[in-house]
């Protein structure tokens, strides 16, 4: 099942790149580019996430979002806004807004967050099963999946839920190969090349938080997946 997205844009080249983002990250997105048709379309739709810019026509993104809270307290909202004055931040969260990301951003940065907030709001497939191991122990590290949370030598990291459940999956097949079609399918739930270099992005993540670890190496099996060494 694909994570549905209500964006509300209207800045046509941005809304462009960010929803072809999205949706190579597998995720079902609708582009709303006119503040007026927000709600209508948030009622017709029920997305799991919303993601507002602030300036629109019509009605801005403030607007918008309490409009949103007075029929769903859950669903979370990230403000996208080239407004980063700290009184406009407040204004965002005080209007229902869960996060704010200022522009220029990443797409990087913005599927983070919005993995984030899905795991805290919606729930992931980790927390389904109650006797499912959480916390995993090699080497000198240990992850949290719950927490998403990778410690090493040098310190405490936050993990995306995506980069969680990759090293998860590496974890379990330690010494062995975890093919990466496989890791696709079940993260991603789709094994299209777009995904494919998503999943490069945070295995390249990964290796670097690892790569002073005594002992422990993440192998390329080319044109076939990655082994982790411990």
């Amino acid at each position: 099942m694909s994570y549905k997205i209500l964006y509300v844009e209207d800045e046509p080249f941005l809304s462009r790149i960010v929803s072809d983002g999205l949706k190579a990250s597998g995720y079902d997105v609708h582009l709303i580019a006119d503040g007026k048709k927000a709600l209508s379309a948030f009622e017709t739709i029920q997305p799991d996430i919303c993601v507002l810019d602030i300036m629109l026509p019509s009605k801005d993104g403030y607007t918008i979002a309490e409009e949103i809270r007075l029929l769903d307290h859950q669903v979370p909202i990230i403000f996208l806004s080239a407004k980063s004055l700290t009184e406009d931040v407040v204004k965002g969260f005080k209007t229902g807004g869960n996060d704010y990301l200022k522009k220029p951003f990443s797409m990087e940065e913005l599927l983070v967050r919005i993995e984030a907030l899905l795991y805290r709001f919606s729930g992931a497939p980790q927390q389904k099963t109650e006797e499912k191991e959480t916390l995993y122990h090699f080497g000198t590290c240990t992850l949290d999946t719950v927490q998403q949370t990778l410690v090493t030598s040098s310190g405490k990291h936050t993990l995306s839920f995506k980069e969680s459940a990759l090293l998860e999956m590496l974890i379990r097949r330690k010494n062995d190969i975890l093919e990466r079609q496989e890791a696709l399918l079940k993260i991603w739930n789709d094994d299209s090349y777009y995904n494919t270099r998503s999943m490069d992005v945070f295995m390249t993540h990964i290796r670097k938080l690892l790569k002073d670890e005594p002992g422990i190496q993440i192998l390329s099996i080319r044109s076939v997946g990655y082994k982790l060494i411990c």
